[in-house]
């Protein structure tokens, strides 16, 4: 009975949640449990020592709860996030279109671009100058899900 008396103290309690919390973390995405979990293993360190009240346990939980949130979740999300690179490379990509044949589906201007099929599925086309609908295309490029053609 003497052991779940001492368990049931508030330093064990916070450390229980704060543990648990900070596993939790692994299960969730966003980085922003370990937070709360830290603020709850402050609380408890700070209960090993000092007698608290309720009020100021909950006050200073929430309060490094959202300081080390608002201080430490930027670099931290940069670390774990990784490195995302702002350029794609699209040659693979274009391997699979580069110098195929389509038909236009829908006259293409030069400035408002058309249509064209190509094995069953129309796709927005682009080109430096009119071509009429119906006519045979080659295609030239890519830029995100529109292809750049000219005739044949």
């Amino acid at each position: 009975m003497d052991i779940l008396k001492e368990l049931m103290q508030p330093e064990w309690i916070w450390l229980t949640i704060g543990l648990l919390l900070i596993l939790s973390e692994f299960a969730m995405p966003g980085l922003l449990v370990i937070f709360f979990g830290l603020g709850a293993c402050i609380v408890s360190g700070i209960c090993f020592f000092h007698e608290i009240s309720i009020n100021v346990q909950l006050g200073v939980f929430i309060g490094t709860s959202l300081v080390s949130l608002l201080l430490l979740r930027g670099c931290l999300k940069s670390i774990f996030a990784g490195h995302v690179s702002d350029t794609h490379d699209t040659s693979e990509e274009l391997g699979d279109f580069l110098g195929k044949r389509a038909i236009v589906k829908k006259t293409i201007d030069e400035k408002l671009g058309g249509k064209i099929e190509l094995h069953g599925t129309d796709w927005s086309a682009e080109a430096e100058y009119e071509i009429a609908e119906g006519t045979p295309v080659q295609i030239t490029g890519k830029e995100g899900l529109t292809l750049k053609v000219k005739k044949l």
